[in-house]
């Protein structure tokens, strides 16, 4: 990361995020008349890069990088294709607005650490979160497990949408709203770099 990222590049142990096996999703929450048969939209993260560094010997030197094309996101719910689109339209033309802001960007380092057992640590990571064109502090915990050429996080945090100036919308006629609050779930799987340092 910035500043603190170039030393993780050259001194810790890089590992490159597999999206294909990783599980990347985004809660919302309803509110209005179907918010009553748990229309909560769900949005798959099927297409996103990144890269996490680690050392064992020093774990608190862990980082991560997250970049996600805004276009790629897509609802997951078990709705009618009619309803997908309308949804879709929704987030990528009124929420997201994909054609001027074309990516959401996480930049993040170790702030706390506790060892779980050998190999998995409890990682407390902060960083910056930029999304519409807005960079927020954000932190949260996860889970680390590392192997000899594999590594696997998993948590969750949330955001508020209007803290990055992103207007709450309704679609169905107004009949499904949104709140505020998004709930970001993720459980990554990162793959050793041949060519990364070695402690």
């Amino acid at each position: 990361m910035t500043g603190s990222g170039k030393t993780a590049k050259g001194l810790v142990p890089s590992y490159i995020i597999d999206a294909g096996k990783s599980r990347f999703q985004v809660k919302a929450f309803a509110t209005g008349l179907l918010s009553t048969f748990g229309h909560n939209p769900i949005i798959a993260i099927r297409d996103f890069t990144g890269e996490a560094w680690f050392r064992e010997q020093a774990p608190e030197q862990s980082s991560l990088r997250i970049e996600i094309p805004t276009a790629s996101l897509a609802i997951a719910n078990n709705v009618s294709d009619k309803d997908r689109d309308e949804m879709e339209r929704v987030m990528k033309q009124e929420v997201l607005e994909t054609g001027r802001y074309a990516e959401i960007r996480f930049e993040g380092s170790g702030r706390q650490v506790a060892d779980l057992s050998p190999g998995m640590y409890r990682i407390t990571l902060g960083g910056k979160l930029s999304l519409h064109g807005v960079d927020r502090d954000v932190e949260f915990p996860c889970n680390v497990t590392v192997s000899e050429d594999s590594l696997r996080a998993n948590g969750e945090f949330s955001i508020r949408q209007t803290d990055y100036d992103i207007k709450l919308v309704s679609v169905a006629g107004g009949t499904l709203r949104l709140k505020d609050e998004l709930k970001f779930q993720f459980d990554i799987v990162a793959r050793r770099r041949q060519d990364a340092g070695n402690d």
